[in-house]
């Protein structure tokens, strides 16, 4: 009688010393946040070998099978289908990779992703229609959302939303989402982006019970349908710091919205920052977020997006 053998791999020296660099990173070990990647870190290409099951020999191999499953599901005649197939026109393998990457190398899910990017769109064509740069590109500077210029210690993109001065008649729910929008699709063309993800953090010192009354349920929706299934995009962390008491009723208002994966990820700090900076470093924030760095600023964000205003566009009424 033959006993019982298990599996069992030799993890290769290397792959051993990349993992125990993983376990100490630092916000230093990562690439810029704007801009492409010129060359992924090889604690990266680790980490999606780990996590995404990414293989540099099957990667064409994947992104051949899902444009495929594209042009299948188009012949069938189904509306949505049909849509996905005319929005990936003439796309590179570069756009379908973000998708494999964020369902780990699941082609099928990956194309359901698809379906989902682009029903977000159809969905809500007020975030995309006739979108004007320029209103994104001020809304951005306002700070709505902002956006760290140096990723946290796990190679993440930080997000960042301060809601104490924000005039929903001043600046809409909707422009606001226009900016997410904006900034995620130009911050996913970055690989390390692709594979590390994104952090978000809501600051809401300062969030009024009129604020709260001016946040209806379906623009609260259509926030949470933008992180979920909607982008190529890995949402790590959700961080609620300094909410008032009445915080609950607008967040009871999201919380039947969220699937259980997101809702592992949501993490409500009130004052108590201790748990909240043992995740994010004091040194990559700005001041009006716990960290030691100056207020945040987002007219320096919005040039690395856009590029620098000229004097007459500053200076024009």
């Amino acid at each position: 009688m033959s006993e019982g053998v298990g599996t069992f791999r030799m993890v290769p020296e290397e792959e051993q010393e990349l993992h125990c660099q993983m376990e100490r990173l630092t916000t230093k070990d990562h690439g810029p946040v704007f801009g492409r990647c010129s060359q992924l870190p090889r604690h990266t290409l680790q980490k999606a070998k780990d996590e995404l099951n990414e293989r540099e020999e099957t990667r064409s191999e994947m992104v051949q099978e899902l444009q495929e499953l594209v042009r299948e599901q188009a012949a069938t005649g189904e509306e949505l289908a049909q849509a996905v197939a005319e929005r990936v026109q003439g796309r590179d393998s570069t756009f379908f990779l973000r998708f494999i990457r964020a369902r780990k190398f699941d082609v099928k899910r990956a194309y359901e992703l698809l379906r989902g990017y682009v029903n977000f769109r159809l969905q809500y064509p007020e975030l995309f229609d006739s979108l004007s740069l320029e209103a994104v590109r001020c809304t951005i500077e306002a700070g709505y959302p902002g956006v760290l210029s140096s990723r946290d210690k796990y190679g993440r993109v930080v997000m960042l939303f301060n809601i104490e001065n924000w005039d929903c008649e001043e600046i809409t729910f909707d422009e606001i989402l226009q900016a997410y929008c904006f900034i995620l699709e130009k911050l996913l063309d970055n690989e390390e982006t692709q594979i590390n993800g994104f952090c978000i953090i809501e600051n809401f010192k300062g969030f009024t019970m009129q604020q709260a009354a001016g946040l209806r349920p379906s623009d609260l929706r259509k926030m949470v349908d933008m992180l979920q299934d909607s982008f190529p995009a890995r949402f790590k962390a959700i961080h609620f710091i300094h909410q008032p008491w009445y915080f609950t009723t607008t967040y009871n208002v999201v919380k039947p919205f969220l699937k259980s994966k997101l809702l592992q990820r949501v993490f409500i700090h009130g004052d108590d920052l201790s748990g909240f900076f043992r995740e994010v470093d004091e040194d990559i924030l700005p001041a009006d977020f716990g960290g030691s760095l100056p207020k945040y600023d987002g007219k320096v964000i919005a040039e690395q997006l856009f590029g620098p205003r000229t004097q007459a566009e500053d200076t024009a009424f």
